[in-house]
Protein backbone atom coordinates (compact mmCIF):
# COMPACT_ATOMS: atom_id res chain seq x y z
CA UNK A 1 0.00 0.00 0.00
CA UNK A 2 1.04 3.66 -0.38
CA UNK A 3 0.58 6.81 1.94
CA UNK A 4 0.76 10.16 0.50
CA UNK A 5 3.52 11.72 2.85
CA UNK A 6 0.71 14.71 4.22
CA UNK A 7 -1.38 11.48 5.56
CA UNK A 8 1.48 9.08 6.97
CA UNK A 9 1.37 10.22 10.58
CA UNK A 10 -2.21 9.68 10.64
CA UNK A 11 -1.93 6.84 9.39
CA UNK A 12 0.87 5.72 11.81
CA UNK A 13 -1.38 6.91 14.45
CA UNK A 14 -3.97 5.07 13.29
CA UNK A 15 -1.67 1.53 13.19
CA UNK A 16 -1.14 2.20 16.80
CA UNK A 17 -4.54 2.79 17.53
CA UNK A 18 -5.52 -0.55 16.12
CA UNK A 19 -2.43 -2.58 17.55
CA UNK A 20 -1.85 -1.22 20.66
CA UNK A 21 1.87 0.08 21.66
CA UNK A 22 4.22 0.13 19.09
CA UNK A 23 8.04 -0.33 19.19
CA UNK A 24 9.86 1.22 16.08
CA UNK A 25 13.26 -0.20 14.56
CA UNK A 26 14.36 2.36 12.12
CA UNK A 27 16.98 1.23 9.19
CA UNK A 28 18.78 3.44 6.58
CA UNK A 29 16.17 2.72 4.29
CA UNK A 30 13.05 0.78 6.33
CA UNK A 31 11.64 1.66 9.55
CA UNK A 32 9.63 -1.49 11.41
CA UNK A 33 6.63 -0.66 13.56
CA UNK A 34 6.07 -4.08 15.86
CA UNK A 35 3.01 -3.81 17.54
CA UNK A 36 1.51 -5.16 20.77
CA UNK A 37 -0.75 -7.71 19.31
CA UNK A 38 2.23 -9.14 16.74
CA UNK A 39 1.28 -6.77 14.00
CA UNK A 40 3.99 -4.96 11.93
CA UNK A 41 4.35 -2.74 9.16
CA UNK A 42 7.41 -1.85 7.08
CA UNK A 43 7.68 1.63 6.22
CA UNK A 44 10.35 1.72 3.24
CA UNK A 45 12.32 5.15 3.47
CA UNK A 46 11.40 7.58 0.48
CA UNK A 47 15.09 8.96 -0.71
CA UNK A 48 16.84 6.85 1.13
CA UNK A 49 19.32 7.03 3.45
CA UNK A 50 16.65 7.95 6.62
CA UNK A 51 18.29 10.70 8.11
CA UNK A 52 16.74 11.62 11.66
CA UNK A 53 13.20 11.23 12.23
CA UNK A 54 10.77 9.54 9.55
CA UNK A 55 8.32 12.08 9.48
CA UNK A 56 10.26 15.37 9.09
CA UNK A 57 12.79 13.04 6.61
CA UNK A 58 9.51 11.99 4.33
CA UNK A 59 8.23 15.77 4.58
CA UNK A 60 11.40 17.49 3.49
CA UNK A 61 10.80 19.34 0.54
CA UNK A 62 13.49 18.08 -2.52
CA UNK A 63 13.77 18.67 -6.03
CA UNK A 64 13.53 15.39 -8.14
CA UNK A 65 13.33 14.74 -11.16
CA UNK A 66 10.45 12.17 -12.46
CA UNK A 67 10.48 10.48 -15.85
CA UNK A 68 7.75 8.66 -16.97
CA UNK A 69 8.26 6.19 -20.37
CA UNK A 70 6.12 3.57 -22.51
CA UNK A 71 6.57 2.55 -25.94
CA UNK A 72 4.70 5.61 -27.80
CA UNK A 73 5.09 8.14 -25.23
CA UNK A 74 7.17 10.15 -22.37
CA UNK A 75 7.07 12.86 -19.85
CA UNK A 76 10.19 14.44 -17.85
CA UNK A 77 9.49 17.06 -14.99
CA UNK A 78 11.29 18.59 -12.42
CA UNK A 79 9.54 18.85 -9.15
CA UNK A 80 10.53 21.08 -6.45
CA UNK A 81 8.34 20.00 -3.07
CA UNK A 82 5.16 19.51 -4.96
CA UNK A 83 5.50 22.12 -7.46
CA UNK A 84 6.09 21.15 -11.03
CA UNK A 85 8.84 23.49 -12.28
CA UNK A 86 9.85 22.17 -15.44
CA UNK A 87 8.39 19.61 -17.63
CA UNK A 88 8.07 18.48 -21.33
CA UNK A 89 5.70 15.64 -22.55
CA UNK A 90 6.13 14.01 -26.08
CA UNK A 91 4.73 11.39 -27.97
CA UNK A 92 5.74 9.27 -31.02
CA UNK A 93 3.82 6.38 -33.28
CA UNK A 94 4.61 2.89 -32.29
CA UNK A 95 3.13 0.80 -34.36
CA UNK A 96 1.12 -2.49 -32.41
CA UNK A 97 1.55 -6.15 -32.97
CA UNK A 98 -0.27 -7.10 -36.35
CA UNK A 99 -1.77 -10.73 -37.21
CA UNK A 100 -0.01 -10.87 -40.64
CA UNK A 101 2.29 -13.82 -40.93
CA UNK A 102 5.61 -14.66 -43.10
CA UNK A 103 7.46 -12.04 -44.97
CA UNK A 104 4.59 -9.01 -43.70
CA UNK A 105 4.97 -10.11 -40.38
CA UNK A 106 8.67 -9.77 -40.24
CA UNK A 107 8.88 -6.25 -42.12
CA UNK A 108 5.91 -4.63 -39.48
CA UNK A 109 8.28 -6.13 -36.58
CA UNK A 110 11.22 -4.61 -38.19
CA UNK A 111 8.92 -1.76 -38.63
CA UNK A 112 7.90 -1.75 -35.03
CA UNK A 113 11.55 -2.24 -33.86
CA UNK A 114 12.80 1.20 -35.86
CA UNK A 115 9.82 3.45 -34.66
CA UNK A 116 10.50 2.40 -30.97
CA UNK A 117 14.19 3.10 -31.31
CA UNK A 118 13.23 6.42 -32.49
CA UNK A 119 10.87 6.90 -29.51
CA UNK A 120 13.37 6.19 -26.75
CA UNK A 121 16.08 8.42 -28.30
CA UNK A 122 13.07 11.18 -28.23
CA UNK A 123 12.59 10.31 -24.68
CA UNK A 124 16.14 10.04 -23.71
CA UNK A 125 16.84 14.02 -25.59
CA UNK A 126 13.63 14.75 -23.77
CA UNK A 127 14.26 13.95 -20.50
CA UNK A 128 18.46 14.94 -20.96
CA UNK A 129 16.99 18.90 -21.77
CA UNK A 130 14.28 19.10 -18.76
CA UNK A 131 17.20 17.72 -16.49
CA UNK A 132 19.84 19.51 -17.77
CA UNK A 133 21.71 21.93 -15.56
CA UNK A 134 19.71 20.90 -12.61
CA UNK A 135 20.85 19.07 -9.51
CA UNK A 136 18.20 16.22 -8.67
CA UNK A 137 18.09 14.83 -4.98
CA UNK A 138 16.46 11.83 -6.54
CA UNK A 139 15.10 10.75 -10.41
CA UNK A 140 12.09 8.73 -9.74
CA UNK A 141 10.64 6.53 -13.08
CA UNK A 142 7.27 5.48 -14.51
CA UNK A 143 5.22 3.49 -16.86
CA UNK A 144 7.15 0.51 -19.12
CA UNK A 145 9.96 -0.95 -17.20
CA UNK A 146 12.19 -2.10 -20.47
CA UNK A 147 11.21 1.29 -21.94
CA UNK A 148 12.77 3.17 -18.90
CA UNK A 149 15.76 0.93 -18.63
CA UNK A 150 16.69 1.84 -23.02
CA UNK A 151 16.03 5.05 -21.95
CA UNK A 152 18.13 5.43 -18.64
CA UNK A 153 21.42 4.03 -20.86
CA UNK A 154 21.69 7.29 -23.04
CA UNK A 155 24.89 8.55 -21.64
CA UNK A 156 23.62 11.91 -20.53
CA UNK A 157 21.31 10.39 -18.22
CA UNK A 158 23.72 7.46 -16.67
CA UNK A 159 24.46 9.67 -13.60
CA UNK A 160 21.64 10.55 -12.25
CA UNK A 161 20.51 9.47 -8.80
CA UNK A 162 17.77 6.69 -9.50
CA UNK A 163 15.52 5.72 -6.69
CA UNK A 164 12.60 4.16 -5.12
CA UNK A 165 9.95 2.02 -7.04
CA UNK A 166 9.02 2.07 -10.75
CA UNK A 167 5.90 4.36 -10.89
CA UNK A 168 2.66 2.53 -12.58
CA UNK A 169 1.59 4.81 -14.39
CA UNK A 170 -0.92 4.93 -17.64
CA UNK A 171 0.38 6.74 -20.97
CA UNK A 172 2.44 9.75 -20.34
CA UNK A 173 0.82 13.26 -20.50
CA UNK A 174 1.28 16.18 -18.69
CA UNK A 175 -1.86 15.37 -16.55
CA UNK A 176 -0.08 11.72 -15.63
CA UNK A 177 3.27 13.24 -14.67
CA UNK A 178 1.59 16.74 -12.55
CA UNK A 179 -0.67 13.79 -10.51
CA UNK A 180 2.62 11.00 -10.29
CA UNK A 181 2.85 9.63 -6.39
CA UNK A 182 6.74 9.72 -6.20
CA UNK A 183 6.39 10.99 -3.24
CA UNK A 184 4.18 8.57 -1.44
CA UNK A 185 5.19 6.04 1.09
CA UNK A 186 5.26 2.17 0.40
CA UNK A 187 3.65 0.23 3.44
CA UNK A 188 3.74 -3.59 3.60
CA UNK A 189 1.61 -4.49 6.78
CA UNK A 190 1.59 -8.55 8.21
CA UNK A 191 -1.36 -8.75 10.22
CA UNK A 192 -1.18 -10.59 13.66
CA UNK A 193 -1.87 -14.24 13.44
Amino acid sequence: MTVPPARLERWLDGFADRHGEVATVTGPDEVTLIAADGAEAQVEVPFPPLKGELLPHVLQDRTVGVLLVRKGGHAAGVFVGNRLVASKVGSRYVQGRTAAGGWSQQRFARRRDGQTAVAMQAAADTAARVFADRRLDALVTGGDRAAVDDVLQDPRLRELPVSGRLLDVPDPRLTVLEGAPFRDVWIRVREPH
